[in-house]
Formats: C-alpha cells, sequence, structure tokens
C-alpha cells in the first residue's frame, strides 16, 4: 500500500434544495517523499479533496489512507501552508512559529530549539522578537512555513501560498520550499492555477477536470527537471515541452 492512498472518493454538497458534486471517483496513490500538484480550473474540486486528505471533510463516498490507516482515525500531523500567513499581528514571530507545538501539548526546551534553528536556516535569524507587520510578505511566508514545519507533519499541504506574492518573491520561495522538503524528505500535496509552479516543483502534476472535479491526466515530470531547483527547470527545454502538453489538455477541458 502507498504512503497515502486516495480510494474513489466523491464528495456532493447538499442544500435544501440542490445538491452539488465537488469530486467524483477520485483515485490517486503517493508515496513517501513525493511532491504532487493538483491542478485544474476553478471549481474542480482540488481545495475540497485537501480538506478531506487533511481529515477536515469526510467524503460522500470513498476512503483515504495515510500509512494504511484511515485518514479520520490518524492521530498523524498533517501541515498546512495557505495564501494568507495567518501569523497573528499581536504575537512575536517567536511565540508565532511555537504556536503549532503549544497547540498540540508537543512544546519543549528541545522542539523550541529545533523551531528556532528552522528559522535560522530560513534566512530570518535575529527577528525573533520582531512582530508579523515589521516583515515582508515573504519573509511572513517563511514563518508560517517554519510554524508547519516545526511540529513535524508527515504531510505538507501547499494551497495556492505563493499566488499573493510579487513573481520576484515568488520564484524565490519556490526554490526555498521545494529545497527544505526534499531536506526533510516529506511529502508534498501543492493546489495550484499555475501551471508553471505545478511543473517546476512537482514529481507529478494531476489535472483534474471540472463539473464534476475528477482526475483527467496525471503528467510525470522528467528527472531531468525533478534534479533541478525549481528556478533552474523553469530555463531547461523539457520545461516547455510539458507546459505545452499541459496547455492544450488544458484547453481540451473548456
Amino acid at each position: 500500500m502507498s504512503f497515502l492512498e486516495i480510494n474513489h472518493v466523491h464528495h456532493t454538497y447538499f442544500t435544501k434544495t440542490s445538491a452539488t458534486t465537488a469530486l467524483s471517483d477520485v483515485s490517486i496513490q503517493i508515496e513517501e517523499g513525493e511532491f504532487i500538484s493538483f491542478l485544474g480550473p476553478s471549481g474542480c474540486g482540488k481545495t475540497t479533496l485537501l480538506s478531506i486528505i487533511a481529515g477536515l471533510l469526510s467524503p460522500t463516498q470513498g476512503k483515504v489512507y495515510l500509512e494504511s490507516k484511515p485518514i479520520d482515525t490518524s492521530n498523524d500531523h498533517i501541515g498546512y501552508m495557505l495564501q494568507q500567513d495567518y501569523l497573528f499581528p499581536w504575537k512575536t514571530i517567536e511565540d508565532n512559529i511555537l504556536l503549532g507545538l503549544k497547540l498540540s501539548n508537543q512544546l519543549t526546551n528541545e522542539t523550541k530549539q529545533y523551531a528556532l534553528d528552522l528559522l535560522g536556516k530560513m534566512g530570518l535569524k535575529g527577528v525573533e522578537k520582531q512582530y508579523p507587520k515589521q516583515l515582508s510578505g515573504g519573509m511572513r511566508q517563511r514563518v508560517a512555513l517554519v510554524r508547519t514545519l516545526a511540529t513535524e507533519p508527515k504531510i505538507l499541504m501547499l494551497d495556492e501560498p505563493f499566488s499573493a506574492l510579487d513573481y520576484q518573491t515568488k520564484l524565490k520561495l519556490e526554490d526555498l520550499v521545494s529545497n527544505t522538503l526534499k531536506a526533510f524528505g516529506k511529502t508534498a500535496i501543492l493546489v495550484t492555477h499555475d501551471i508553471g509552479e505545478s511543473i517546476a516543483m512537482s514529481d507529478k502534476v494531476y489535472l483534474f477536470a471540472a463539473n464534476p472535479g475528477r482526475v483527467h491526466k496525471m503528467f510525470t515530470i522528467p528527472d531531468e527537471l525533478r534534479q533541478l531547483t525549481p528556478f533552474e527547470a523553469r530555463s531547461h527545454e523539457l520545461y516547455t515541452t510539458i507546459f505545452q502538453k499541459i496547455w492544450k489538455e488544458l484547453e481540451s477541458l473548456e
């Protein structure tokens, strides 16, 4: 069995007057340490699927298994990194990065030092006593990544974490996040609308179709690109070839 298995997941949202199917028969297998992207148009169920994988939402049908255990009964940590950093403005950077450890009753002298060391590795040494308003958007997202990694989650969910940033900062953070997750051997799932981002960062790209949301096609990124940083990958000739393939598939879904 794979590290993470999504087996025939179907989800319908019900109201008093209607039923809307967000996902239909989605099955995906993800191995430990893989970086996967969910790509597709708005309304194709990517974020719904992310919520189901995280155990925040129970599917209408189907199951998700993490290390062979149903996700809804697992106590394993799943980390989230979102478009907004959701740092508490009245707390220092140190207090913000320790918040997850406190909430999960994992805060010890050792885990605190681990989190502070992570902050240094992210190029943020010396900002511990500052407040979020004193940092740039890119720095705040790095703090949010430290807060997420401090609890040592088995899977990291990235829900369009770079979309609110300027292009230069976005490219720098893509490299930083990619290198960090590889160094820690983390399994990650990225939800994005950005074809280039999905190619540059991922091992595999799952293209979703909408109405209802379903896997349309899976693209495996060649080793030549996976061995490069996201920034370097964007300059490789294979990047353009894959970009055009995915673009044509997206156009066929319209």
